[in-house]
């Protein structure tokens, strides 16, 4: 049976690339033609692609929450002599011809890349290394020195894949450039990127900021601790505590655009995002899900499971996730404007606190403060309804008091 290779479509013009979001089959299942076989995200929306054809999966040639362009090959079919292959799920590869074309679809005139790389002798640890440098749709032009290709022989094609691309340059010398390293950027952070960069193509930003009266939440704070000791929740705790109330009787930050921006999705629940940063710079979301119908100390409990999750690595963050909090106090800062990440709504970003005068009757005195900055996705949230969010947010936080 011939092997095809199912590639990522181009669903939207000007669309470049594709987060793979989940795998529906596993290798070896059988596929019917048009059943879904992948999540893909694109500034589009998040959405199920069809299989090209009915066959059987042979393997998956990428990760999932990994970005690949748009026609990269992304599964392996074996397919029926002669089946044809339909439109939808099944995205021709750049600059490829009608032949070309023909031979994914099966032809056997000439083995398409996917059976070649089939045939030849590729250990694991080899595929992996091609998937990390996006290789797989070049494996069959790769020469190996032995009778198995390892990854020194990708090292090396890469080396002269380099030089040819950039024949007719003047190439840089180590002197000019200076010593230097090169390592991979971990899918985590190529999924954030990818989200990062959708936002400054789609999402309309405005910030607005306000100074909070920090005195009612930092006296539950501290009834906390003596209750508690040093197992009592942290203040960010109960300043998240207040959003999920703010976010109660805001829809609108409940919400999300989808099929290009034609419909406003809003979710029943509040599923909270929370940032976590991870050593080398690295950050997650963690998310508390339906925190609106938690208790306090439930509430507390999720908080810092959840947080527990994201520092093993667990990025929890799926598209009901339409607010992400910050908290730049933590690492010495008063004020920061953060990104949008599609497809939430906004983030918010808790400054550290300060004493801010206040006059009384005989002068002034002194009131612990913290600036919150909300940056909020101008399509779904007006100006209004984001300063009567903030607003509602500042009362529930000057006025907290919890039954503890």
């Amino acid at each position: 049976m011939p092997v095809i290779s199912v590639r990522i479509p181009q669903l939207g013009e000007g669309l470049q690339e594709a987060l793979v979001v989940d795998f529906l089959k596993k290798p070896g299942d059988a596929v019917r033609r048009d059943e879904p076989l992948y999540t893909m995200e694109t500034d589009k929306g998040t959405s199920d692609v069809e299989s090209p054809c009915a066959g059987q999966l042979v393997s998956w040639l990428v990760e999932t929450g990994s970005v690949q362009s748009i026609g990269a090959a992304i599964a392996e079919l074996d397919v029926a002599e002669g089946v044809e292959v339909s439109d939808a799920g099944h995205g021709p590869v750049a600059g490829s011809s009608a032949a070309n074309r023909n031979e994914t679809a099966g032809a056997r005139s000439a083995a398409p890349p996917a059976k070649a790389a089939r045939n030849r002798a590729v250990p694991p640890r080899t595929r992996r290394y091609l998937r990390e440098h996006g290789l797989t749709d070049e494996v069959h032009l790769i020469p190996a020195k032995s009778g198995k290709l390892m990854p020194e022989d990708v090292d090396a094609y890469l080396a002269t894949r380099g030089q040819t691309a950039t024949a007719g340059a003047p190439a840089a010398t180590t002197a000019e450039l200076g010593e230097f390293q090169e390592t991979p950027v971990s899918k985590d952070q190529q999924k954030l990127n990818y989200r990062l960069v959708r936002g400054t193509q789609i999402c309309v930003p405005v910030v607005i900021t306000s100074e909070v009266d920090w005195r009612a939440l930092e006296a539950c704070h501290q009834r906390l601790k003596e209750s508690a000791g040093d197992a009592a929740p942290k203040a960010f705790t109960l300043m998240l505590w207040c959003v999920v109330r703010a976010m109660e009787k805001h829809p609108k930050f409940r919400s999300t655009l989808v099929n290009n921006g034609t419909v406003l999705r809003t979710f029943e629940n509040v599923n909270l995002g929370i940032a976590v940063a991870l050593p080398n710079d690295l950050l997650v979301t963690a998310v508390v899900q339906d925190a609106q119908k938690l208790s306090w100390t439930a509430f507390a409990d999720a908080v810092r499971g959840q947080i527990a999750a994201a520092r093993e690595g667990t990025d929890q963050a799926n598209a009901s996730t339409t607010v992400m909090v910050s908290n730049m106090g933590s690492v010495g800062v008063r004020s920061g404007i953060a990104a949008v990440v599609p497809p939430a709504v906004a983030t918010m970003t808790l400054g550290e606190t300060f004493e801010r005068p206040v006059p009384t009757a005989d002068g002034f005195t002194f009131a612990k403060t913290a600036t919150i900055c909300v940056t909020f996705d101008h399509r779904v949230v007006n100006g209004a309804g984001a300063a009567q969010f903030m607003n509602d947010l500042k009362q529930e936080i000057e006025n907290l008091k919890l039954s503890l």
